[in-house]
């Protein structure tokens, strides 16, 4: 009997869009099953986009059945009020997940481009070109946030994929460098270059 893709769900929250993104991990096949953003701008109660992004939650994890959910840390910023409204998004989202006995792991900026990346400095362009190389799709995103999901979903496919390295005691992982540099980076992971 063949093994289904494993689908890995990504969400960067936010209360104005919301973008959500979805990968298929087939052994060492990675594509991309779908991405886009939940509008919420037009709906001046707080409250409404915490159901709506909760309904949308709901059909994605329906639809998709995903084996993990992946939510972007929020990034800490001076307006007090946004990281609240930020915050609540989150929560949310993860509640959702819960529901429907899915963890939710979050995973800050910072990790995400770096993973995606290998520079945690990059700008979000050069996470979307590197998203459109690896996963082979050609569509211009009107909505970094969609790409910013897909990123986020990648990034725990890394992780747990870099996480089962380390439990495999025949496996010698390296240790943590400081700074890598791209050429070190692609190096490191050639199949990231198809």
């Amino acid at each position: 009997m063949k093994n289904s893709p494993q689908i890995i769900l990504g969400i960067d929250p936010g209360t104005i869009v919301m973008g959500y993104g979805l990968i298929a991990v087939d052994k060492n096949s990675i594509s991309l099953v779908e991405m886009g953003v939940l509008q919420l701008a037009k709906h001046k109660d707080h409250a409404e986009r915490l159901e709506l992004i909760f309904r949308k939650m709901e059909s994605l994890i329906k639809t998709h059945k995903p084996a993990s959910v992946a939510i972007e840390a929020p990034f800490y910023g001076k307006n007090v009020q946004s990281m609240l409204k930020l915050g609540r998004a989150q929560g949310v989202a993860i509640a959702a997940s819960m529901m429907h006995g899915l963890a939710a792991v979050e995973y800050a900026p910072k990790k995400i481009k770096q993973s995606i990346t290998g520079r945690g400095g990059a700008t979000k362009e050069q996470v979307w070109q590197m998203l459109q190389h690896t996963l082979k799709f050609q569509e211009d995103v009107r909505f970094m946030d969609a790409t910013d999901a897909v990123a986020v979903a990648l990034c725990h496919h890394y992780q747990s994929k870099y996480d089962d390295l380390k439990g495999d005691s025949n496996v010698k992982v390296p240790a943590k460098k400081k700074k890598m540099s791209w050429e070190t980076f692609i190096a490191s992971n050639p199949d990231r270059l198809k």
